[in-house]
């Protein structure tokens, strides 16, 4: 009770970040669901994102995340990014708004940003074909190793950089005001 009025109390307090399952499901959830924000010129951006543990597998590269397949970036529902204004990420315009975040990753390579107009699918990679006439664009986005495993997927926001770390993988997308 007291860790569903503590969610119910954070996404309140941000309505943005509320998921699309209810809440009751939220909770016993095995990946934590969370969100970040930041400031990006004049947009106010926050991103809602599933944090799924490494809990001791091979992420990236195996049949949880393999290469060069579209990835839902996260756990249950899409990554949503709401942002208040335009801004750019991975070169990709945003007009105020949500979109869900996809990526393709790819092994020491940069990996394939895509964003999409659907916030209301469910994250499953499988159920993308349905929305993919809503694709909004695609970027590139550089990869690198990590010296030390990160075990629970995390999103960083900054004024230029959506940053995402797993395993012993971090990805910096670029993101600056739209002009």
């Amino acid at each position: 009770m007291l860790l569903m009025t503590l969610l119910s109390l954070t996404l309140a307090a941000d309505p943005t970040c509320t998921p699309q399952r209810p809440m009751a499901s939220v909770l016993t959830r095995a990946s934590k669901y969370d969100s970040t924000s930041t400031t990006v010129g004049a947009a106010q951006v926050t991103i809602c994102y599933g944090r799924p543990l490494m809990n001791g597998r091979t992420i990236f590269g195996s049949s949880m995340v393999p290469y060069g397949k579209l990835w839902r970036t996260g756990a249950n529902e899409p990554t949503i990014i709401h942002t208040t204004a335009p801004i750019m990420v991975a070169g990709i315009r945003l007009a105020a708004g949500s979109y869900s975040l996809y990526t393709i990753p790819k092994a020491g390579d940069a990996w394939e940003i895509i964003i999409n107009r659907s916030i209301t699918q469910w994250g499953h990679e499988g159920s993308y074909e349905a929305v993919s006439a809503q694709e909004l664009g695609r970027g590139k986005a550089p990869s690198t190793s990590l010296a030390d495993p990160v075990e629970m997927f995390t999103i960083v926001a900054s004024p230029s950089a959506f940053t995402l770390s797993w395993e012993r993988t971090k990805v910096v997308i670029p993101v600056g005001s739209a002009k």
